[in-house]
């Protein structure tokens, strides 16, 4: 029986130190129907001459994008996999997450799943175990309006086939850090995730990762896509206190 095909999208720009890790991850797998597609930004360092490294194995481009969005944007509608998914270029997954994934989609008829991760610094060292667990927390005992709250979906842990991303379409262009939150609360609208209770991928936070430096705006953007998304005062009211909460909680932990 033919493997069910799994398309992985990874963005890129001047990630050299981390991308050959997230390449590896992803082709350490050896899942049987992979398709893999690195759709770099017209980077300066030594990202390119990792990517020659691997063009036998891959799909890869570069050249001048408009931001992260768009570069996602670019390589799901190349994509053919009957599961896709994005990993970013500074992320890795764990072994054998794509395994795993398959066999959840091969049998049953659920539309998109995620799963737990594990938090690493530039060093690959676990940290901000607190964050996992209290997403862990959020993740496995949602009531209904639980997302509109809080944003528990772990990105690099999240795959949803490709005929349901045709239904709902494609990344708002015009969102720099909640363009994930958007697509996951336009899912929600069709389709409950089913979550997988293990760990799939490693999120890394590091000096000049958006999530570990630009945390304020990405919360205020958070914000305005679920206003976008949905008009409940209270939901938004109280969506804005769990992120005050969060944003003190990154400050102690600074």
């Amino acid at each position: 029986m033919r493997a069910i095909k799994i398309s992985i999208i990874t963005p890129s720009y001047n990630q050299g130190i981390f991308i050959e890790q997230t390449i590896q991850s992803v082709l350490s797998q050896n899942y049987p129907n992979l398709e893999y597609i690195v759709m770099d930004g017209g980077s300066t360092d030594n990202t390119l001459q990792v990517l020659k490294k691997y063009e036998d194995k891959l799909k890869w481009f570069s050249k001048k994008d408009n931001g992260q969005s768009d570069a996602i944007n670019q390589g799901l509608k190349m994509a053919t996999g009957d599961i896709v998914a994005w990993l970013n270029s500074d992320d890795y997954y764990l072994p054998g997450t794509l395994e795993k994934v398959a066999q959840v989609f091969s049998s049953n008829s659920i539309q998109w799943v995620t799963g737990d991760y594990t938090i690493v610094d530039e060093n690959g060292k676990n940290i901000h175990s607190f964050v996992r667990s209290y997403k862990n927390f959020l993740r496995l005992f949602p009531f209904r309006n639980m997302l509109f709250i809080a944003n528990y979906i772990n990105q690099p842990s999240t795959f949803w086939r490709r005929s349901f991303q045709k239904k709902i379409g494609h990344l708002n262009e015009d969102l720099h850090f909640c363009m994930d939150y958007d697509l996951w609360l336009r899912f929600k609208k069709l389709s409950e995730p089913m979550v997988i209770p293990s760990p799939l991928s490693a999120f890394r936070i590091h000096s000049t990762s958006k999530g570990g430096t630009q945390y304020r705006k990405q919360f205020e953007e958070e914000l305005k896509v679920l206003e976008q998304n949905n008009s409940n005062k209270l939901l938004q009211l109280f969506h804005l206190l769990h992120n005050k909460l969060i944003t003190f909680v990154y400050f102690l932990t600074k």
